[in-house]
């Protein structure tokens, strides 16, 4: 209960962090140094949370690997990212979570970058209220937030 009351007052735990910190505050005091060698893949970066998290990771300096279904939209997210940081190091890649083939065609592009995966965030889902296969025949949802990831 103690817990919960912390939480839902935004009170700091033992970290220093509530559920009110943001992500610059979390990562303000990562060294500049040990970030500029990582590399982040972030699925669900086109909107809300992905979005955020790889704008901050970016500011950071952290490399970060953009997979989206759709390219224009990722686009967008790198420039308004990049508006703010121009010297971001931001990677677009294509990548639908409900394909096996695409999900195996990003790997191998990812691989031939060859660069280090330090940071996995599988931040992407999805959500049909009417059945929809995916083409390898799996329930959609399903196949994008458990199989895809």
């Amino acid at each position: 209960m103690k817990d919960t009351l912390r939480y839902l007052t935004g009170l700091s735990g033992p970290s220093g962090f509530g559920s009110n910190s943001t992500a610059e505050q979390v990562t303000q005091q990562i060294p500049s140094s040990i970030t500029s060698n990582l590399t982040a893949i972030i699925t669900g970066a086109t909107s809300g949370i992905g979005a955020e998290t790889a704008r901050v990771l970016a500011m950071r300096g952290v490399r970060v690997v953009i997979p989206a279904r759709d390219l224009k939209r990722a686009a967008g997210v790198r420039d308004r990212i990049r508006k703010d940081n121009p010297n971001a190091k931001l990677i677009l890649l294509e990548l639908d979570l409900s394909s096996f083939r695409s999900i195996k065609r990003f790997c191998i592009e990812f691989l031939n970058l060859r660069l280090p995966l330090n940071i996995l965030i599988n931040n992407a889902g999805k959500f049909n209220q009417m059945l929809e296969l995916s083409e390898d025949k799996f329930e959609m949802t399903f196949a994008t937030n458990y199989l895809g990831h």
